[in-house]
């Protein structure tokens, strides 16, 4: 499977929807995107990971900046990470879990729910 980010806008939100392995070589491509995003004015921003079979440190490096960068901006980041997703069942949940920065992100299941303004967030 081939690394890709496509992004949509729903609502006041801007989803990035990535598939295949976010590791050394394809992670720049999703830090230039959020930081596109960003410099577009938005700053509600959701990252749906369902499709990522594959996430190394660098991968998880972007993310952790991705958070950084929308709270430097009083901005909203939700990372759609389901209890199974791609190949194996969550391969990220698991990485940002064992990392111990899972904690981190306001995780959702789905883009409704991300995209929703009552929804509570999901607990580590």
């Amino acid at each position: 499977m081939a690394f890709n980010v496509t992004g949509v806008e729903q609502g006041e939100w801007a989803v990035l929807r990535v598939s295949g392995e976010l590791d050394l070589m394809t992670s720049p491509v999703l830090r230039q995107r959020v930081h596109d995003i960003v410099a577009e004015g938005h700053h509600s921003l959701v990252v749906d990971l369902s499709d990522v079979f594959f996430c190394d440190s660098s991968g998880v490096g972007v993310l952790v900046a991705a958070r950084r960068l929308i709270r430097s901006c009083q901005g909203r980041l939700r990372l759609i990470l389901p209890d199974r997703g791609a190949d194996d069942g969550s391969h990220v949940n698991r990485v940002l879990g064992a990392l111990g920065v899972r904690r981190l992100f306001d995780v959702r299941p789905d883009v409704e729910s991300a995209t929703a303004e009552d929804a509570d967030p999901l607990s580590a």
